[in-house]
């Protein structure tokens, strides 16, 4: 006992140097002990420990000398302390989810299933969108192992296919067309094979991306967002570069020249999501960002002009939650932005499925602090997004997993939360949308009749054959779920 409560001191101390320090209950004793420390010792400058050695990337000449620490921070007696706070007082399995209901396959009107058709065999759809510019109006997909975005027409037939890029994460328009985000390489490292690239709508259906790239090289950027942070009348953008072990929040400042000069706003990886929003009004655009590496947590950058920004932490969660998506969206009307959150990202050191992945509402008092309002059970939830979708005036919710329970619960791979009221959610799903596995999503009016419609984009990599017998590998690319709703 005496060496669990030590260890717990010594958490205080060496883990909340870093992130939240994480309660032993949030994992089980295996991925401590197998999965998690392991990874945490070198941090402390322990690379080996008994006849263990610990993972590490002190090779790696793109995170640098000073990385890690070139002594240990704490002796072996300390670090055993804390190795047996969390073996000694975490569960051996963590409990299954809680839900208020359960999610129903039958009885969601609201949207009709449709699919390309257009097949091939392990779709890796790393980016969907919903195009709604006239002359141009259809879905946009870009396949990760094929190297090309697919373009579709409104009734999902073929239109065209773009050589591009490495991996294409993210896109946004501006006055030339669309600016595309390159990861550069997909699974997790320090390198900076990322790029912004143009993609020219040309004459006709057929487009084409513009050589060179618009900026490179980025520390493997996955989300960017347009803004005039400088107020100098010329499109700004910002980058979040998630990295790995380094990464960093940036923005790129355009030059009348049309070149770019990069900015750093804050130098940690993680960065995963941007939302631009002028919350006091002043006319300059602030940022509000998820950070979901580590040090997990949304934060409030205030511009205070000429590019500079002030920081403020307004949520800030575990490193085991995964943090995956979120957006602000007003759920209780009071004309102050409230923060709909997803976490589930389940690919790191601990992959059990966890009681706390899922769908969280955050509600604002009026001054930036949010307080939890809801919260729905989702394993591997990996995005939600809030609109009328059946048009009763209130905010539901769409929700996607890329990491589903696919044993015993596989309708959890896209999940539908009908707003009832008062912060009473009845959640649905639809059994197409069971085969495939779902990375990621967009929200629009893809036929021009005022109503939000769905694309889900399907990555099947190294997916299994699903108990019931699905196999993704062999599903569609996408499904669009078209809004009937009245």
């Amino acid at each position: 006992m005496a060496s669990i409560r030590r260890g717990a001191q010594l958490a205080q101390t060496y883990c909340g140097s870093c992130h939240v320090v994480p309660d032993p209950s949030l994992l089980d004793s295996r991925s401590w002990e197998k999965g998690v420390l392991p990874e945490m010792g070198p941090r402390l400058g322990i690379f080996a420990y008994g006849f263990q050695l610990y993972p590490n990337s002190i090779r790696d000449t793109n995170i640098g000398k000073g990385y890690y620490p070139s002594q240990p921070l704490l002796g072996n007696e300390d670090w055993q302390h804390i190795l047996d706070y969390y073996t000694a007082t975490s569960p051996d399995s963590l409990p299954g989810q809680e839900r208020p209901r359960p999610i129903a396959t039958q009885g969601l009107s609201v949207f009709d299933v449709r699919e390309p058709a257009i097949r091939y065999e392990t779709p890796t759809a790393t980016f969907v969108a919903i195009d709604t510019i006239a002359g141009e109006k259809g879905v946009m997909c870009y396949d990760y192992i094929r190297r090309k975005l697919y373009r579709f027409s409104p009734a999902l037939q073929s239109i065209d296919s773009v050589a591009a890029g490495g991996g294409i994460v993210d896109m946004r328009r501006d006055s030339c067309g669309w600016v595309s985000c390159d990861i550069g390489e997909l699974n997790p490292n320090n390198g900076k094979s990322g790029k912004l690239e143009r993609i020219i709508p040309g004459g006709g259906s057929k487009w084409h991306a513009d050589s060179p790239a618009m900026f490179a090289p980025l520390a493997r950027p996955v989300q960017i967002a347009a803004a005039d942070l400088n107020r100098d009348g010329r499109t700004d953008w910002v980058v979040c570069e998630f990295g790995n072990l380094i990464g960093t929040l940036s923005w790129l400042e355009n030059k009348p020249d049309g070149h770019f000069a990069r900015h750093v706003i804050r130098a940690v990886p993680g960065a995963i999501r941007a939302y631009v929003d002028d919350y006091n009004h002043d006319g300059l655009p602030d940022l509000w960002v998820l950070f979901a590496q580590g040090d997990e947590g949304i934060f409030l950058f205030t511009n205070q002009g000429n590019g500079q920004f002030t920081e403020e932490r307004v949520l800030r969660f575990p490193p085991s939650y995964g943090s995956s998506y979120f957006e602000l969206a007003d759920f209780n009307k009071d004309g102050h932005p409230d923060i709909l959150y997803t976490c589930g990202d389940n690919a790191d050191f601990s992959r059990v499925l966890k009681p706390y992945h899922g769908v969280y509402i955050f509600l604002n008092d009026g001054h930036n602090h949010f307080s939890q309002q809801y919260f729905f059970p989702i394993n591997g939830c990996y995005k939600a997004v809030a609109r009328d979708f059946d048009g009763d005036g209130d905010l539901d919710i769409a929700a996607i997993s890329f990491f589903p329970d696919l044993k015993r619960q596989p309708e959890e791979g896209f999940v539908y939360l009908e707003n009832k009221g008062g912060f009473d959610f009845q959640p649905y799903s639809l059994p197409e949308t069971e085969r495939g596995k779902w990375l990621t999503m967009d929200v629009d009016d893809l036929n021009g009749d005022g109503r939000p419609d769905i694309v889900l984009g399907n990555f099947s990599l190294r997916s299994p054959v699903t108990k019931a017998g699905i196999d993704f590998k062999k599903g569609p690319p996408f499904l669009v779920l078209m809004n009937r709703s009245k």
